[in-house]
């Protein structure tokens, strides 16, 4: 069974028609990674799946919930919506770290809040958050920070805030982990540090869903690509096949201008 089904998931703003019959699905343990142009449709639908936007139609479902139903606006409340988002973890693509944190508080804030809202949590606050610290500097070691968690943010290269950014989304050990060009605003060197990151997590069977404009890194990670154009999926499959040998024309030609802008 799938772990996240997409269907028929459709998105406008104002009179632009942005995703357009949106389905795909994802199997426990397998990364799909989402290429095409600016402008195509690939980050609102990440933002859709996070629930930072919301559908204007078809389903989403994870581990056999339906988190959205664009027949049921009435599940669309704000404790529920923060609920569901419980299930993704999104690394953004400019890091979107709280620049008055450290990195340690940047992976522990969300974890805190929730914590928060337990019965228990007066009453055993100190180890509470004292679990919470031991995950979260776990996590950065991780990812190779274990000297920079009292860093902040602006004291850290791109490549550094980004390995923060992806610690913070997996410290609520999230279903599937969703990156949004995670490497478009680093220099190659700390592109090659987060992409490794990134194959790290791969081999250890973690879901995943990426938004790349890195066509060999998304042959050779993913277990599916998928390509759209103007709010479609135009192809969707095997990597080798759709990068390698695509099928659809525009696909052809998106990869061709790719390479002669590359």
């Amino acid at each position: 069974m799938a772990i996240l089904e997409v269907k028929h998931i459709c998105k406008r703003f104002d009179d632009t028609e942005v995703l357009k019959d949106i389905s795909f699905s994802l199997e426990k343990g397998q990364v799909v990674s989402i290429i095409g142009s600016s402008g195509s449709g690939k980050t609102t639908l990440l933002r859709c799946l996070n629930f930072l936007e919301q559908p204007d139609g078809g389903t989403i479902t994870v581990g056999g919930e339906v988190l959205f139903d664009g027949a049921d606006p009435s599940a669309q409340k704000e404790k529920e919506i923060r609920r569901k988002r419980l299930h993704f973890g999104l690394v953004f693509q400019s890091f979107n770290l709280f620049p008055q944190y450290t990195a340690l508080r940047n992976v522990m804030l969300a974890k805190e809040l929730l914590a928060k809202q337990r019965p228990d949590y007066k009453k055993n606050k100190k180890q509470i958050l004292s679990e919470i610290e031991e995950e979260a500097r776990n996590l950065l070691t991780q990812m190779g920070l274990e000297d920079r968690m009292d860093n902040y943010p602006y004291q850290l290269s791109g490549g550094q805030c980004q390995r923060v950014a992806i610690a913070r989304a997996l410290a609520l050990s999230p279903d599937i982990l969703c990156f949004d060009e995670p490497t478009s605003a680093l220099d190659p060197e700390l592109t090659g540090e987060v992409l490794k990151v990134i194959k790290e997590l791969a081999a250890k069977k973690t879901t995943m869903i990426i938004v790349t404009h890195e066509m060999a890194f998304a042959r050779d990670v993913a277990n599916q690509v998928i390509f759209m154009d103007d709010g479609y999926i135009v192809e969707q499959g095997d990597p080798v096949q759709v990068i390698n040998n695509p099928r659809e024309e525009r696909t052809r030609q998106f990869l061709a201008r790719f390479d002669q802008e590359n």
